[in-house]
């Protein structure tokens, strides 16, 4: 870089290229690709700090001190940025404005530690005009907010190192206890618990057609002027809450018939209320995760993940944000293109002001928005999107739009019609809308929520004009019956509106939270619902019994205002951690809830009765139900293994029954081998299903003729010598196979496994092919290839495995070249294809070269091009994973135990490192490091050009 020019740093390779564009050759753009530091995991700590920081990375008895670490995938950006300042006169930090975004400033300003002048750069969009008023306009680093981010990060890592722990020995290994994933946990698991007590209550009524020049439907209402029950009128116990008329089946049916037998009713009154709608607020981040998943069917993360992209690309305004405010430039650009699109009367005289609920001014930027002082239609962007981008664009720009849009004007009208029916008065009603301005709904309705008991709700529909007094022909009556119905489980949309109601949570987090609920398995998705697992109910159980505090939600919900206070200068760091973990007047700290457990029943967490007799227990393989024998109380339980779709509320006492009446799948005989003359049998067992070869049976075992088990002999008594005998054949079921439906020749060719294939001809090894844990294969001595199919495992000839032998077994020449889940452009350094492919371990990146594995947690869908060439240069310069007993890395640096904006790092302390490089060394790796960055900008440069 020549001297003279300003560094500029943001956190995303996209945003880079964006901002490089407007700030012209006086400015170098580069990356941090997100956070370059974090809270140092337990072997990074050298020996003479694992005292003081062993247990958490952080000194609790010494101002909750963090020990930071530069993570090893930063190692090289670091180089990069510092190599970069060397040459530069001034600093712009330009991360974003939000908590997280300020902590990613201050650990940059930690780490390369710069002798120039240091401005922070902030703006809301990116677009020529913000981003060149926002150089003008820098400011100092507010550390408050980096207060309020370093102290969520502690919080979040007390509160995880010492509850997860307890989940690992008492539920299961691999869980995780987390301040807002648990709350979010058990919001879950109370709706399920809810579903689980609902006791349903049935009501019925009569519908009909009522006509005069058209017909239209009514339903019964009233009966001799009493009220006909509906599902509000039930509690969740099925008890009624007021007086009302309640039908039976009989009694609906007999008004139904009487209705038809009269066939006249009279208009007893027409009533018409006009009505406005007031459109919608802009999209906050919450909002705007709610209605992507209402009407795109986007998750939380990938609606979060899309909106990223537009971001970065200049399209939309900043997408972490609560408030619902527009500028003053927004709000003319909305109602221009209001105007310009439905007419002058689409919008109100004055532009409508949205006030925000956010008290985080430092916070609380504009709403989501298209971006720039005009906006541009969908239609104008709908070739420089990608699909879903595209229909998040529609969706905002839409939003918006309306936003500032005139109210829609609407008219209901209600007809009763009263009918005689066999002596007695019976009501109908029907009811209408009629829109006669349509105003904001031109652009933008806003989508809705499943509610219960929602058979209740009128039609609306077009009602002919009718008068008091007027006959009506009434026919096709009907008895209809109905339940009550719980309430529904949550969806992403609803359960992200529910932890913003409580006040759980930043909306900015809620992706990343749901995320983490779904992948530690404390619910699946059935649909767009979310299902809490058997799971799920006992770490609540144990966090709700000992942790009681840690997971109420006003709780919760209050130690986000506080981190909200610590981000305004209201409250200070340390005092508020020291409250939290060693406890106050008010509070009973963290660690003394953990130093007091005592003793917890890992059994009783773990079990949930369902009848007298069952209960359903969570062990390491899943849900099963103990079934003791009332008249052997001592004997050994019956385990009955319950399926893994079957969600909780659904196992209700008389499935559990169904369950333990079901004739037993495992044991069936197939059939006998016609080689050796054994039997074949099924088995249903813990680790799934499977076949097996058992000696012939005597003439003594039984048979059971319903469901052809074998019934096993008496056991021999205790110690009573018995002889070893050689372990019988198995074979896995494949995926597609059932018990139920699997038959004798399928068992033979499992057991018949693996499979010889036939003999390579040039080097004479043995081809096989078998099924793995990770998928069907071929094998030729140690080199193994994935087949597509466990179909394939029986049909593969010889001549199809030796020409899948003869392909690459890695890279751009792989049999899987053309199933590559996504396609990049070439990578800057080795100039091949980016791909990321499926393999045994998971979704992966690669260059044909180098292969990086995409972290759990993370989805194909969120990796883009920048992305997956930062991930390939982070492996590269890792390089390979070193042998144990390698010499020790380099000690990680102490984080400066007070922050004064910039705030400077005490000296990192050194272990034995290994032999550092020569100058030599240094000077040629910088000029190859150097020669690198120019070819690529210089690409880039020339891409741009052409374009």
């Amino acid at each position: 870089m020549a001297q003279g020019k300003k560094l500029v740093i943001v956190e995303s390779p996209t945003k880079m290229r964006s901002i490089q564009g407007y700030l012209g050759d006086g400015y170098e753009v580069l990356s941090s690709v997100g956070h370059i530091r974090d809270l140092a995991d337990k072997k990074d700590i050298p020996a003479a700090d694992k005292e003081a920081y062993g247990k958490y990375s952080i000194d609790v008895e010494n101002g909750f001190d963090p020990y930071y670490v530069v993570s090893d995938r930063k190692t090289k950006t670091v180089a990069e940025l510092k190599r970069a300042l060397k040459s530069a006169d001034e600093l712009l930090l330009a991360t974003d404005e939000d908590r997280e975004g300020e902590a990613i400033a201050w650990h940059l300003l930690e780490t390369l530690k710069p002798k120039v002048p240091v401005k922070r750069m902030v703006f809301h969009e990116i677009t020529k005009d913000a981003i060149q008023a926002a150089v003008g306009n820098t400011r100092e680093l507010d550390i408050d907010l980096v207060d309020a981010q370093e102290t969520r990060r502690i919080l979040d890592r007390l509160y995880g190192w010492d509850v997860s722990p307890v989940l690992w020995y008492k539920v299961k290994t691999g869980l995780s206890a987390g301040r807002v994933q648990s709350a979010a946990t058990r919001m879950i698991v109370d709706r399920e618990r809810e579903r689980m007590a609902f006791v349903s209550a049935e009501y019925w009524d009569v519908e009909a057609l009522a006509s005069s020049a058209s017909a239209f439907k009514v339903r019964l209402v009233r009966v001799d002027g009493g009220q006909l029950a509906r599902g509000t009128d039930f509690d969740d116990l099925g008890k009624l809450k007021k007086a009302v008329v309640i039908l039976d089946e009989k009694k609906a049916a007999a008004l139904a018939h009487a209705v038809e037998a009269t066939g006249v009713g009279t208009v007893t009154k027409v009533e018409a209320k006009p009505g406005t709608r007031s459109p919608y607020a802009p999209f906050t981040t919450s909002t705007m995760q709610q209605e992507a998943g209402r009407k795109l069917s986007m998750s939380a993360k990938q609606a979060m993940s899309v909106a990223q992209r537009l971001y970065e690309k200049g399209y939309i305004t900043y997408m972490r944000t609560d408030s619902t405010a527009l500028s003053t430039q927004a709000v003319q650009a909305a109602r221009s293109q209001a105007v310009s699109l439905y007419g002058d009367s689409a919008v109100p005289l004055k532009p409508r002001v949205y006030k925000s609920k956010s008290k985080n001014a430092q916070e609380a930027h504009e709403a989501i928005r298209p971006s720039g002082e005009k906006f541009r239609t969908p239609a104008s962007v709908s070739s420089q999107l990608d699909r879903e981008e595209m229909r998040l664009y529609d969706l905002i720009w839409k939003r918006t739009v309306a936003s500032q849009m005139a109210d829609a004007k609407y008219e209901t009208t209600t007809v009763t019609i009263s009918v005689d029916a066999a002596g007695q008065n019976v009501e109908f009603t029907a009811s209408g809308t009629v829109y006669t301005f349509k105003g904001f709904l031109e652009a933008y309705e806003e989508g809705r929520d499943e509610k219960r008991n929602s058979q209740d709700a009128s039609d609306d529909q077009s009602l002919p004009i009718v008068a008091v007094g007027d006959e009506l022909r009434m026919s096709d009556a009907e008895a209809k019956g109905h339940r009550t119905t719980p309430k529904p489980r949550y969806t992403e949309a609803s359960l992200v509106k529910a932890l913003e109601e409580h006040g759980i949570g930043r909306p900015s987090t809620f992706a990343s939270i749901i995320g983490t609920v779904i992948d530690r398995g404390y619910a699946t998705k059935r649909g767009q619902a979310l299902v809490p697992t058997w799971l799920a109910f006992s770490v609540v159980r144990l966090l709700e019994e000992h942790f009681a505090d840690l997971i109420d939600y006003d709780f919760t919900a209050a130690l986000e205002d506080d981190l909200d206070a610590i981000a305004r200068g209201e409250q200070k760091r340390v005092e508020w951690l020291k409250s939290f973990y060693y406890g106050s007047d008010s509070h009973v700290g963290l660690r003394q809830v953990v130093d007091n457990l005592g003793e917890i029943d890992a059994r009783a967490l773990n079990s949930t009765p369902i009848t007298e007799t069952a209960t359903l227990r969570f062990g390491k393989y899943g849900p099963y139900l103990e079934v003791a024998n009332p008249d052997a109380p001592d004997e050994k339980p019956r385990i009955v293994n319950v399926p893994e779709d079957l969600a909780p509320d659904e196992l209700t006492a008389e499935k559990a029954q169904e369950l333990i009446d079901a004739p037993v799948a495992g044991d069936r005989v197939l059939g006998e081998n016609p080689e050796n003359g054994k039997i074949i049998v099924v088995k249903d067992g813990r680790f799934g299903p499977y076949v097996q070869e058992n000696d012939p049976v005597s003439d003594d075992a039984a048979v059971d003729e319903t469901t052809g088990e074998v019934v096993e002999a008496p056991k021999p008594k205790r110690g009573a010598k018995k002889e070893a005998a050689p372990k019988p054949r198995t074979g896995s079921l494949f995926r597609s196979m059932s018990v139920d439906t699997i038959d004798l020749e399928t068992a033979l060719q499992l057991l018949s496994l693996p499979r010889v294939v036939g003999k390579d001809p040039e080097s004479g090894e043995e081809i096989t092919a078998q099924n793995g844990r990770y998928g069907p294969y071929l094998k030729k001595g140690t080199d193994s290839r994935s087949l597509e199919s466990e179909s394939q495992i029986f049909d593969v000839t010889l001549e199809q495995a030796l020409e899948i032998y003869a392909q690459p077994k890695y890279g751009a020449g792989s049999r899987r070249a053309s199933s590559a889940l996504a396609e990049f452009e070439a990578d800057p350094v080795s100039g091949k294809p980016i791909r990321i492919r499926d393999g045994r371990f998971g979704a992966y990146v690669t260059d044909g070269e180098t292969n990086v594995t995409i972290p759990r947690g993370q989805q194909v869908t969120d990796i883009t091009f920048e992305i997956a060439a930062q991930m390939l240069a982070d492996k590269r310069a890792k390089g390979p994973a070193p042998k144990r007993g390698a010499a020790a890395k380099k000690a990680p640096a102490k984080k400066a135990p007070a922050k004064k904006a910039p705030a400077k790092k005490a000296p990192a302390k050194k272990a034995a490192a290994k032999k550092a490089p020569t100058d030599a060394e240094k000077a040629a790796a910088r000029s190859a490091a150097a020669k690198k960055a120019a070819a690529t900008r210089a690409a880039n440069a020339a891409a741009k050009a052409g374009s």
